[in-house]
């Protein structure tokens, strides 16, 4: 029966979507973007925008990936992790249906909604990594042609071949801008700072705009560039020591999991308990729930250190 009524139900939305003319990409998008800007209050901007009064947890995610997206240039998926997520939730709500356990509906549809989102801030880690080794070559390189000839211009010219994506695309704007649109070097800097989300590089280029005022400050650039050198050193020992905690983590949320059928074949009873009864089917969701909430803080927990001022 439930079988029978969940089809109906996924039949009667395709309808809506058919007779309204509506793509799921649409609607997600809009739906995401019209919770995220909902209309608030004065006080309620202003005790964010002071940090008084906290995100909830939803908005808090959506408007990271939207930032992360942003950071590593794929902000068009938006929509598409959108759609996604959408149907991940009700794939979720779905096989707790089929199951029979509906205090599992809210937990499997909410945790299911929130893979994509995870997924992103898992792609980050790697995408940070990877522009900071990049940075630590580029900024390496540049700043000892620099040391020489004190002519960012020139040293970046001489080191264009030596650059790889995505660095390379902001060295080399860089150089078009002061080549073809303005010959201001400061400004240049300054536009070049924004454009890369790194600690390091950011104080880097603040570093070099003042060597254009007093070259003399050019001995400031080489410790600057080592911080990149210690960052990595401290990730790499970071990530050997989060490897066998992390690797527990996941055999134990195997474990519970496949403990669910394997209670099928060693005692029916119990099985039977755990999923057709009311206490069984409330302490099947608090397991999910748990793995879930756990699976949030291991992933918020194990992002690579990044270098403050």
């Amino acid at each position: 029966m439930n079988v029978v009524l969940l089809i109906a139900c996924v039949g009667m939305i395709t309808g809506f979507f058919i007779l309204f003319s509506l793509t799921p990409m649409e609607f997600t998008d809009s739906f995401f973007r019209s919770f995220m800007s909902k209309p608030r209050s004065i006080k309620d901007e202003i005790n964010e925008a002071t940090k008084r009064k906290k995100l909830s947890f939803f908005r808090r995610e959506v408007s990271e990936v939207q930032s992360i997206l942003k950071i590593t240039g794929r902000e068009q998926m938006f929509p598409m992790i959108c759609a996604v997520s959408l149907l991940l939730f009700t794939i979720g709500g779905g096989i707790a249906i089929l199951l029979g356990n509906f205090f599992l509906v809210p937990v499997l549809a909410v945790g299911f909604l929130f893979l994509p989102f995870w997924y992103v801030r898992l792609t980050q880690t790697h995408f940070k990594k990877d522009i900071a080794a990049e940075l630590e070559t580029a900024l390496s390189i540049i700043t000892t042609a620099y040391l020489r000839n004190e002519d960012i211009l020139t040293a970046v010219e001489e080191n264009m071949d030596y650059l790889n994506p995505p660095v390379l695309s902001v060295f080399k704007g860089f150089v078009c801008r002061i080549k073809l649109i303005n010959p201001d070097i400061t400004a240049g800097l300054q536009d070049m700072r924004e454009q890369i989300d790194n600690t390091v590089f950011r104080e880097w280029c603040d570093a070099m705009i003042s060597c254009q005022l007093d070259r003399n400050l050019k001995t400031t650039l080489t410790p600057i560039v080592s911080k990149l050198s210690d960052m990595r050193v401290v990730n790499g020992e970071l990530e050997n020591m989060v490897f066998e905690p992390r690797k527990e983590f996941i055999t134990m949320q195997i474990l519970v999991i496949g403990n669910i059928p394997l209670l099928y074949f060693l005692n029916k009873d119990w099985y039977h308990t755990l999923m057709h009864t009311p206490l069984g089917q409330i302490i099947l969701a608090i397991c999910f729930a748990a793995v879930f909430i756990s699976a949030a803080f291991v992933i918020r927990l194990t992002q690579p250190i990044e270098y403050r001022r």
